[in-house]
């Protein structure tokens, strides 16, 4: 039975900050969770409206009437489904005193429910302060977006610091772009554009920006100031349109009419991002000095704007010097003073633009859903808390293939031609992409693949060995010569081997591969780094599933044998391992060693790798989660050992490989439930609860640093990535398995393995 949330807010048709808060982040807990949970809203109405709502409003609650909060609070109290509850809370959504109507619903509300309280005002009266503090009493925890809001709650409420968490306002995850480009696409030509969006009122202080306009006029005659959005419901309401023709006039009386342009509806989330990407800074002039939080802010921000911003708390918390400038209020003078010099100093926005850019990345809508759930967790059964598994998407990888090969690394999301190319990540790429020819047998796969192939043939040389840098216009890099190849020719191996026992490509292909394959056996028997004999154990095996030789398979348990050597001298009773330290890839040691079983049948070589590989498990799993070993520091035998940040993704997938396989021959049930966790890392379940694949661009961050994540989307971690995303298929998408994921309960499990 699948576990319910309902959320208390208003909602779309009806047009207001919170309801569109409030439906990016359904969208984006949609978007991470799996369909076991469901989403239902009550809709919050101020007198009686014809609302077309989406199918998830199953309540409504008019707020004048105390009656409709009993209602409801009855039915979600007798829907058994339902888990717990999230209330958006404002004074004006709720009426009476201080909006204390809201007592009526949360008074007979029997299930567990969080406030998120979007203004926190300072020095509350006796009334205020009572109302905040009993909401508090009642809620199992309180949510803020800003750290300003919570100490507030604290100091001025007096509430437990326990129970008040911040998460911060969500933004919307977007492709890094240039500016000028984005302009030209768009049909406004070089013009420089300032920009405000939101629903207009008398507190944004428009007008301030429309005298501030006007000095900045003097010196960029062609600037475009952008006002983006219709006027506040509620203002139009009580007065109509007063306020926007007050600005229209005041757009003549100062003479700006070729300057200024009014965008007045309502507007969709892809025209919104349109307007941000050409967007050279933003304006944010509201006059509230208590506003707590603004959304408008934070999406602009996070579209890599530089901002001008009055010193509300939100913008005193966020922005700083290197993002943007902060302005007093209704100070137009400050304001052209701020714009006039980014303006003339192009490397400084595009610099406050990245910046901001990088700032606000964990504060994507994916990421706060993330957050807002490990919350909701405890109220929700552990069978259906689960993450959804995105579809598979080969934009990146098309992005940063050129018709040399794929490129190392990429600028955020954009290749980076200039760092070259590696035999690594192209030898990574084959066999990811058969792997995806396999299961899709897409005939757009057949070009990559013959790409990375051809980029394995032109590293190797005469004598059959290969080298591992080129840069970007073909030559080979001087790096060859200065650095230990073997683990690059393991890999060649490794790619070559899967290739060749597959036999579904082009004969050419194949011939192509085997000359190589041939040539490069002949260079190998020397090679004794560990993760490099495992690379080559593993090309033998797939190589052999086709050739058959007992040549093969002498070579196999000669690197098997060397790796059982290292074991036999480093390992003892508490050390199960082939070297003193545990460093990256480390699964495929183990993986390797269970491959020469399959191929010679040596029980050793089983025993060994069973013994080694639940060793390491029990060294990166815990609490939950999969902590790989951070490459800021290697996991040593005997030493006190600290965890570090550091975690990359290629560490993340060799461990699901090794799980899938150890799964697939071992059939042990502890192995597909660590799958599923170590792919969730993916999706967030991490120690910054923040995704590391994005979903918009298909490529994969390049790791968990100290400072967030890495937000560049280099070869390894994309093509790493699609790896293990390539063995999810496998499991919870063909047609001849299950196409949901498994509950992870042992009875549930039990079941799973039957069906297998």
């Amino acid at each position: 039975m699948n576990s319910k949330l309902v959320f208390v807010t208003t909602y779309p048709p009806r047009e207001c900050g919170i309801a569109t808060f409030t439906t990016d982040l359904i969208n984006a807990i949609r978007s991470q969770m799996d369909d076991s949970i469901e989403i239902e809203v009550c809709a919050l109405e101020d007198g009686p409206q014809e609302f077309d709502y989406q199918k998830e409003v199953k309540y409504v609650i008019d707020t004048n009437h105390p009656a409709q909060y009993v209602e409801v609070a009855q039915k979600i109290n007798e829907d058994h489904q339902v888990k717990a509850v999230m209330i958006e809370h404002e004074y004006g959504l709720f009426a009476g005193e201080y909006g204390d109507y809201i007592f009526n619903l949360l008074d007979l509300l029997e299930k567990p429910f969080i406030v998120t309280f979007h203004t926190v005002l300072p020095n509350p009266d006796e009334k205020r302060l009572h109302i905040v503090k009993l909401i508090a009493a009642k809620a199992s925890n309180i949510l803020v977006m800003t750290n300003n809001s919570r100490k507030l709650l604290l100091s001025d409420y007096q509430l437990p610091k326990d129970k008040v968490f911040v998460i911060p306002h969500g933004t919307h995850l977007v492709l890094w772009r240039h500016k000028e480009k984005a302009k030209e696409r768009l049909g406004f030509g070089h013009r420089p554009v300032l920009a405000t969006f939101g629903l207009l009122g008398w507190n944004k202080s428009i007008e301030t920006a429309l005298e501030a306009l006007a000095e900045i006029k003097k010196q960029f005659p062609d600037i475009l100031y952008l006002v983006l959005g219709k006027t506040h419901p509620g203002l139009v309401k009580h007065e109509g349109e007063k306020y926007r023709k007050f600005l229209e006039k005041k757009v003549g009386e100062l003479k700006l009419k070729e300057n200024v342009k009014f965008v007045n509806h309502f507007l969709e989330l892809d025209e919104l991002l349109d307007y941000l990407s050409i967007t050279d800074i933003y304006l944010f002039t509201s006059k509230d000095p208590n506003q707590a939080v603004s959304g408008t802010f934070a999406y602009a921000m996070s579209s890599a704007c530089p901002i001008i911003a009055t010193r509300i708390p939100h913008a005193k918390e966020l922005l700083t010097a290197d993002t943007g400038i902060l302005v007093d209020f209704e100070q137009p003078a400050q304001i052209a003073t701020a714009a006039i010099h980014l303006l003339k100093d192009k490397k400084l926005r595009q610099q406050m633009g990245r910046n901001a850019f990088h700032k606000t990345r964990y504060t994507i809508w994916e990421n706060v859903a993330n957050e807002t759930m490990s919350l909701f967790r405890p109220f929700i059964e552990h069978s259906n808390f689960r993450y959804r598994i995105p579809p598979i998407n080969l934009e990146h990888i098309k992005h940063m293939t050129t018709d040399r090969g794929f490129i190392q690394f990429s600028d955020i999301d954009i290749a980076d031609r200039s760092t070259g190319y590696t035999l690594d990540d192209n030898a990574r790429a084959l066999v990811a992409m058969c792997r995806h020819y396999e299961l899709f047998r897409s005939t757009s796969d057949l070009k990559l693949i013959q790409i990375y192939l051809d980029f394995i043939v032109y590293c190797q040389k005469s004598n059959g060995s290969f080298i591992n840098y080129v840069e970007d216009d073909g030559t080979i890099n001087i790096r060859n010569n200065m650095e230990n190849l073997e683990d690059a020719n393991g890999r060649a191996v490794c790619a070559l081997g899967y290739f060749l026992s597959r036999d579904i490509f082009d004969e050419s292909l194949l011939e192509k591969a085997e000359k190589s394959m041939q040539k490069a056996l002949e260079n190998i028997a020397d090679i004794r780094s560990p993760r490099s004999m495992a690379f080559l154990i593993k090309g033998l095996y797939f190589y052999n599933l086709k050739k058959e030789d007992k040549k093969l398979v002498k070579l196999i348990n000669l690197f098997t044998g060397r790796l059982l050597d290292n074991f036999n001298k480093v390992a003892d009773k508490n050390w199960h391992w082939f070297e003193e330290y545990l460093t990256y890839a480390n699964a495929l040691l183990p993986e390797a060693m269970l491959y020469a079983w399959k191929a010679t049948g040596n029980i050793s070589y089983h025993i060994i790798a069973k013994a080694t590989f639940d060793f390491l498990l029990s060294k990166i799993y815990k609490n939950g989660q999969i902590r790989v070993i951070s490459n800021d520091g290697w996991f040593h035998k005997n030493k006190k050992n600290k965890e570090g940040f550091g975690e990359q993704p290629i560490d993340v997938a060799k461990t699901i490989i090794a799980l899938d396989l150890f799964y697939s021959e071992l059939g042990e049930s502890q192995y597909l439930v660590k799958l599923n966790i170590a792919f969730d890392w993916f999706m967030g379940l991490n120690r910054l609860n923040q995704i590391v694949y994005n979903p918009a661009t298909g490529g994969c961050y390049d790791g968990l640093e100290k400072r967030g994540v890495n937000l560049n989307q280099g070869a390894e971690s994309t093509i790493s990535y699609l790896m293990a995303r390539l063995i999810m298929e496998n499991y919870y998408f063909d047609k001849k398995r299950k196409t949901s994921r498994p509950d992870f309960h042992e009875e549930q499990l039990r079941r799973l393995l039957k069906r297998r």
